[in-house]
């Protein structure tokens, strides 16, 4: 891992395989005035809940970030962003794991060979 922190949310990337090489993506992210809720993928998001939102890709799908030498291993938990010229919405656990603020570029790559449940 050539030297980044490794930062995992419930051993999510334990034995998983990730596409190569890591693509960049905006991001920004989301939580405060949604706690309480639930995710689209059915969890209640919490301040400390480690997540992340897409589009499209299916609940539970497998995520690698790189953000600024860290890196953080979830599964997406809920859509979004709904913000113009962004792939992901990190959860405000999980930007804290990356040191991430605001809106800005991250590093991505997807669990290969896994099918998530679709939700």
């Amino acid at each position: 891992m050539g030297g980044l922190s490794t930062t995992s949310s419930s051993q999510a990337g334990e034995g998983l395989a990730f596409s190569t090489p890591m693509r960049a993506a905006g991001a920004t992210w989301y939580g405060p005035g949604l706690y309480g809720n639930r995710t689209a993928c059915g969890q209640v998001l919490r301040p400390g809940t480690i997540g992340v939102a897409h589009r499209s890709l299916p609940c539970g799908t497998a995520v690698k970030f790189a953000y600024r030498g860290r890196q953080l291993v979830t599964t997406v938990i809920d859509r979004g962003p709904y913000s113009d010229g962004n792939a992901w919405d990190l959860t405000n656990g999980a930007r804290r794991a990356l040191g991430f603020e605001g809106s800005d570029r991250v590093l991505y790559a997807l669990a290969l060979g896994v099918v998530a449940k679709r939700r």
